[in-house]
């Protein structure tokens, strides 16, 4: 067996050498475009994602009408909690002759709805933020239907009642506007 002596070793600066960059970079499929069109610099970063294609273009107004949100849902449910019998007198402009903890029911889970909205305003996930506006268009929704419902039981047509449902439809509009907004995929300038 005869042990030929192997050549020494020539050390490759892959760095200074631009030709074998580009091919390893090739190879390991970085530095070119994806199918949305973004570089990435390192394998990594084309695993995990870019950070900057999860932020969120937010509408004009979002976080404002968040708060706008929190602070009525907590007002409303808060009012409901405390008074009752005054709430049902201001909608349906008659006493309330049964108990009260429907009422009260009504308005803990209003808290909880606003405990929601008090957390999307705080978030920077999309996600999060379309699921609490969807949360409280479902709300608005709801409301109306069973609001009007009602009213045609009982024979109501109050001022009260009628500003009610005129304010669940508005904020239902604007709402689900805001949600379909941040729903859009945005072009690419």
């Amino acid at each position: 067996m005869s042990s030929k002596p192997h050549p020494p070793l020539m050390k490759k600066h892959s760095q200074t050498d631009l030709i074998s960059r580009l091919k390893s970079r090739k190879i390991l499929g970085v530095g070119g475009e994806d199918d949305d069109g973004e570089v990435h610099r390192s394998k990594i970063s084309q695993m995990l994602g870019n950070e900057m294609k999860f932020a969120v273009r937010e509408p004009i107004g979002l976080r404002v009408w968040i708060l706008i949100s929190a602070v009525g849902f907590t007002v409303m449910a808060l009012t409901a909690l405390v008074f009752p019998n005054q709430l049902y007198e201001v909608v349906f402009e008659e006493q309330l002759s049964t108990t009260c903890l429907s009422i009260r029911l009504y308005g803990g889970a209003l808290l909880s709805l606003a405990l929601i909205l008090w957390n999307g305003l705080y978030t920077a996930e999309k996600i999060i933020i379309q699921w609490t506006l969807l949360s409280e268009a479902c709300y608005f929704a709801v409301q109306f239907l069973v609001t009007s419902i009602t009213l045609i039981e009982l024979g109501i047509l109050s001022d009260g009642a009628m500003l009610l449902l005129l304010s669940r439809v508005l904020f239902l509009v604007v709402t689900m506007g805001y949600y379909y907004h941040l729903g859009r995929k945005v072009k690419k300038t």
